[in-house]
C-alpha cells in the first residue's frame, strides 16, 4: 500500500522544531457525591510535528483522559493547552469543535461510524461540516479510501464491512482533513490479532508519510513501535522517552489500582 498520508517533507528532526502540541500543568479530576479521583495530576507534555508517540499505562491510571484533555474532548480543571501555538481552552466551545475538525483526526476503538452512512459518506462528513463543497469533499474521500486500500468498498455501509475494514474507514476519515495531528485511542482493541497487524502496518506507513500520531494503547507491541512512549501512572508521566528503556505496564501497577473507580473516563 502506497501513498498514505500528507507527504510532508523530513527537513529537520522533531526536536528541533515548536512542538505542534504543549500541555503544561494539565489537572483533571471527576467528582461523584464526596469521592474525587484524580485522573491528571500536573501533567506537562510536548508533541512534535512528524513524531510517533505511543502512550501505555495500568487501566484506570489516565491514558484515554489524557488523549481526551489534550485534543479538548474534555475540559480541563488547570493547565493550558496550546495546538499550533493556539491555547484550546481560551476557546469558546464552538472554536474548539472547529478546531479539532480542522487540524486534528480521530482514530476509535469502537470506529464510530454512521451505520447508515457508506464508507465515503463516513469520511467526507467532516469535510461538510466545515464548509468543503460536496464534489470536492466525495473526491477527497474517495482518495483517501483508495490509500487505504478500500476503493472498491467506497458504497458498502459499516455493517457490510469486516472489522478491519472498518477501522481503515476510521483511518481514511482521520487523514481526509489533512490534519496536524492524529489521536488513536486503542486503535486495535477490538481486533483479532492477525487484523490488528495490518491496522498497526497501516499506521505505520500513515506516519512515515509525514502523519504526527499520538496512539493510546494497551498493546505492548504496539507501544513500543513509537519512536517515543509516554508512560502514564497514577495521572502523572512515569516515562516519557526511548519505549526500549521503558518498564513494562505490568510493573507500573500502583497500589491505588485496587480501589473501586466508577467513572468511565479513566477506565482505560
Amino acid at each position: 500500500m502506497n501513498d498514505v498520508g500528507p507527504h510532508r517533507p523530513h527537513t529537520d528532526t522533531p526536536a528541533t522544531r515548536p512542538p505542534i502540541l504543549s500541555a503544561r500543568g494539565v489537572v483533571k479530576t471527576y467528582r461523584s457525591g464526596t469521592q474525587e479521583v484524580h485522573a491528571l495530576r500536573g501533567i506537562d507534555l510536548d508533541v512534535h510535528a512528524g513524531e510517533l508517540v505511543t502512550v501505555m499505562g495500568p487501566s484506570g491510571n489516565g491514558k484515554t483522559t489524557l488523549l481526551n484533555c489534550l485534543s479538548g474532548l474534555d475540559d480541563i480543571d488547570a493547565g493550558t493547552v496550546t495546538v499550533d501555538g493556539d491555547d484550546l481552552f481560551a476557546m469558546s466551545d464552538v472554536e474548539r469543535t472547529r478546531h479539532r475538525a480542522t487540524r486534528m483526526g480521530f482514530v476509535f476503538q469502537a470506529f464510530n461510524l454512521i451505520p447508515v452512512f457508506s464508507a465515503a459518506e463516513n469520511i467526507e462528513l467532516p469535510l461538510l461540516i466545515t464548509g468543503i463543497a460536496p464534489r470536492v469533499a466525495r473526491k477527497r474521500a474517495l482518495d483517501v479510501l483508495g490509500r487505504v486500500g478500500l476503493a472498491r468498498r467506497a458504497d458498502h455501509r459499516p455493517g457490510e464491512l469486516s472489522g478491519g475494514e472498518q477501522q481503515r474507514v476510521t483511518v481514511a476519515r482521520a487523514l481526509v482533513g489533512e490534519p496536524a495531528l492524529i489521536w488513536a485511542d486503542e486503535p486495535t482493541g477490538a481486533l483479532d490479532s492477525r487484523t490488528a497487524g495490518d491496522i498497526i502496518g497501516l499506521l505505520l506507513e500513515v506516519h512515515s508519510a509525514g502523519q504526527t500520531l499520538v496512539i493510546v494503547t494497551h498493546d505492548e507491541g504496539l507501544g513500543r513501535t513509537g519512536q517515543r512512549l509516554v508512560v502514564v501512572r497514577d495521572g502523572r508521566v512515569a516515562h516519557d522517552g526511548d519505549p526500549r528503556t521503558a518498564p513494562a505496564a505490568t510493573e507500573l501497577v500502583p497500589a491505588a489500582a485496587t480501589l473501586a473507580v466508577t467513572s468511565a473516563e479513566v477506565a482505560s
